[in-house]
């Protein structure tokens, strides 16, 4: 041991300390970062409550025959004739083209988060025709969400095969007439 000391003294030796920059911060800098981090978390904390998960496994039972529809159990059918007809107008659309069935998940709990937060019932999603992949998939990930009413093919003005209307719950259920 005292060897290795001995060769560490005399490695070191003839070497200066370097002289020591202080470095004083601004109360500024500081207070504008402490509130970087807030909204950070902030941000983090609204991405949590607009995410939902969605499962891939899940089938629901859906119609074979005609357009993509469902009702839930306690909404009236009549709304999905108003859906077919057209009787609402999406206030909010989200395009899903392009998108993997993954981020088409992310961005289906975002726009479903975002209705509820801004009272808007009906959202239009377009997903296309292409090779199907969202099509099939789309009403399996709607059904599974606590918040969706109802949702029916799309009627041609608001992309017909490739799109679909959705009734979004905007009030707690608690409080329903």
């Amino acid at each position: 041991m005292n060897d290795d000391l001995s060769l560490f003294r005399e490695a070191v030796s003839g070497i200066a300390p370097i002289a020591q920059d202080k470095v004083t911060h601004d109360k500024k800098i500081k207070l504008r970062a402490k509130a970087n981090v807030q909204q950070k978390g902030r941000s983090q904390s609204r991405q949590v409550a607009a995410s939902f998960a969605f499962s891939d496994i899940y089938e629901a039972n859906m119609p074979s025959e005609g357009p993509v529809r469902y009702c839930r159990e306690d909404v009236s059918t009549h709304v999905l004739k108003q859906l077919r007809r057209g009787d609402y107008y999406p206030e909010l659309i989200l395009d899903l083209h392009g998108l993997t069935k993954e981020s088409a998940k992310l961005e289906l709990a975002a726009l479903i988060h975002a209705a509820r937060k801004e009272l808007i019932e009906c959202v239009g999603i377009v997903h296309g025709i292409g090779q199907g992949i969202l099509k099939r998939a789309l009403p399996h990930y709607l059904i599974q969400h606590p918040h969706v009413k109802a949702f029916h093919q799309a009627p041609l003005e608001y992309g017909g095969q490739g799109a679909l209307l959705v009734m979004i719950e905007t009030s707690d259920p608690r409080y329903r007439e």
